[in-house]
């Protein structure tokens, strides 16, 4: 009889330990599945976010971050929202992830962020925005460009203001190249009005006039072999040669 007794003891033991296993194994179970679900619902968001931004759908991004999206996260080709925003010129859009702190220094996999782009664009309103977001003036572009060089390059008068005035950026930084900013709004300019306002501002900023290109050319040889007559006493006017 006691030999029974301990036997159905034992098994009694054993239905016990199998029943709380089970109801572990059970409460896993469903803690994994729910990380799971949270988990897809976070990718599902992020990627909205960042569809919303490249649309300048505003309304939904501001949904999408208060529910918890990522603000930096990135897209097939590197770019955060607050960056692929900025490359259709969304302001309103751009505004809004900076003010809830998306980082504006991230670059995408061209070595582009929201600086950079806008000053190479000439897209004045953002590039203002990035500037107050705490933007970076020494990050650098695929080329070993700042900013102020494609913006230099391209004729963008008042994106140069904006970064002589505002930030800290080198005037004086040399690209990939062997140019400056200086030397390529010459050498890659036409000589207009917008180029001799660059040319002016950048002197004015302390621009080194007479720094050459890697075959020893200097910016006043380059205006004076393109013709570029409007150009070339702004800049013997300060020691030019």
């Amino acid at each position: 009889m006691r030999r029974k007794n301990v036997s159905f003891l034992v098994l009694l033991g054993l239905l016990v330990v199998m029943t709380a296993c089970g109801k572990q194994n059970q409460t896993e179970f469903m803690r994994v599945k729910k990380e799971d679900v949270d988990t897809k619902k976070e990718n599902w968001m992020d990627k909205q976010l960042l569809l919303s931004a490249q649309l300048g759908d505003t309304e939904t991004v501001v949904k999408l971050i208060n529910s918890g999206a990522n603000l930096n996260v990135r897209g097939t080709q590197g770019e955060t929202p607050v960056m692929a925003a900025t490359y259709y010129n969304h302001i309103d859009t751009v505004k809004t992830l900076l003010a809830a702190g998306a980082d504006v220094n991230i670059q995408d996999n061209h070595k582009d962020n929201p600086f950079l782009y806008a000053a190479a664009e000439g897209t004045l309103e953002i590039l203002k925005l990035t500037i107050e977001a705490g933007a970076d003036p020494k990050i650098m572009n695929q080329f070993g460009d700042t900013a102020l060089i494609p913006a230099a390059e391209r004729g963008h008068v008042e994106v140069v203001k904006e970064l002589l005035t505002y930030t800290d950026i080198d005037v004086n930084h040399i690209n990939n190249l062997g140019w400056t900013a200086l030397m390529e709004a010459v050498l890659l300019g036409s000589g207009g009005k917008e180029y001799q306002q660059i040319v002016q501002m950048l002197i004015e900023h302390n621009a080194d006039v007479n720094i050459p290109d890697k075959e020893g050319v200097t910016p006043f040889q380059h205006a004076k072999e393109r013709g570029f007559t409007k150009i070339q006493p702004i800049l013997e006017k300060v020691g030019a040669y």
